[in-house]
């Protein structure tokens, strides 16, 4: 019987083939695949309570026990990424949508499967998990500021904030409410606790079920955008390059350890595709498939710099001193 460690640790090669398989149902099948459009709230509600139940949100004051990782944390993502970003979009068409889907994916540093990816790439995972509280706070707070600052105007005249804020309210606000809740409740009963290791099997195949439901719901719709999407490919294999390396020296001008300098390198490099997502998905019919086809397609480029990374970062960009 699989073990749920096995499960986590094979969690890129299952995308992988999820993604291929979604594609192919997508093409084979469309106007079914289509169909599954009306699925993709209630399976991304399970996903994100699943992913929020497994954050330490009830030892928040553990995660600023060390100082000097979270403040390397917050520079890279809040100051070096932003910039690394806003640079980057320059190299893009004027295109108002185009760049709210890239703002929304790369803006936002990754609060799940980067756990995995850092154990993976042998550095300190324990401490990007007891970060994750910290992470999800501030870009929920400065997402906004920085939309904001680089889109103006646009950013206001494109996103409804009622329906964005029903998007956050029914599939961020609730799943988040609910896994707080129950990690109280599983400090005092049996039961709770019970409920909360369970939860802790559903992110990836959740994840997979997520994959598959937008890749083959929204694939029949690419070709319509496929001259913006191959725009985006680059930038954000840029933005995978360019970040490990920022990343590095600021890990070397907070004196990290190695492990916390290898999570400090794949904290700045991974993004949250999966958590902004329902947010893309708020947007009125005719921008919602352009900025969720835009998110996805980081998500998919993402999985393979990630192979990339774990043999990398420890092998070259930041060795074990011997």
């Amino acid at each position: 019987m699989i073990t749920r460690e096995q499960l986590e640790n094979n969690q890129v090669l299952l995308y992988v083939i999820v993604l291929v398989i979604a594609a192919g149902f997508g093409l084979i099948v469309p106007d079914f695949a289509e169909q599954l459009n009306v699925t993709i709230s209630v399976v991304i509600a399970i996903l994100m309570y699943s992913m929020f139940s497994q954050i330490p949100f009830t030892s928040l004051k553990k995660s600023f026990a060390n100082r000097r990782f979270i403040w390397a944390l917050l520079t890279v993502n809040y100051i070096a990424v932003p910039i690394v970003v806003w640079l980057l979009s320059k190299l893009l068409p004027e295109y108002p949508p185009l760049l709210l889907g890239v703002y929304l994916v790369l803006l936002t540093p990754c609060i799940d499967y980067v756990i995995v990816f850092t154990a993976l790439g042998r550095g300190n995972g324990k401490i990007i998990l007891m970060s994750t509280p910290i992470l999800f706070i501030t870009q929920m707070i400065l997402l906004p500021l920085y939309l904001w600052l680089f889109m103006g105007v646009d950013a206001t005249e494109i996103v409804n904030p009622i329906p964005f804020l029903e998007a956050f309210f029914g599939l961020i606000v609730i799943p988040l409410g609910l896994a707080i809740a129950l990690q109280i409740f599983a400090k005092k009963s049996l039961i709770g606790e019970k409920i909360i290791d369970t939860s802790a099997w559903l992110p990836v195949p959740f994840m997979a079920l997520t994959l598959f439901v937008v890749v083959s719901s929204q694939i029949g719709k690419l070709s319509t955008y496929i001259d913006l999407i191959i725009k985006v490919i680059p930038i954000y294999i840029a933005f995978m390059i360019i970040m490990p390396i920022i990343s590095r020296f600021i890990a070397k001008w907070f004196k990290l350890d190695i492990g916390s300098g290898r999570a400090l390198i794949f904290s700045g490099s991974t993004r949250n595709s999966l958590v902004v997502l329902p947010l893309a998905l708020a947007l009125p019919d005719d921008l919602s498939t352009l900025v969720a086809v835009v998110i996805v397609t980081q998500t998919i480029v993402e999985l393979a710099g990630e192979l990339i990374y774990i043999r990398l970062v420890p092998n070259l960009l930041l060795r074990q001193k011997k």
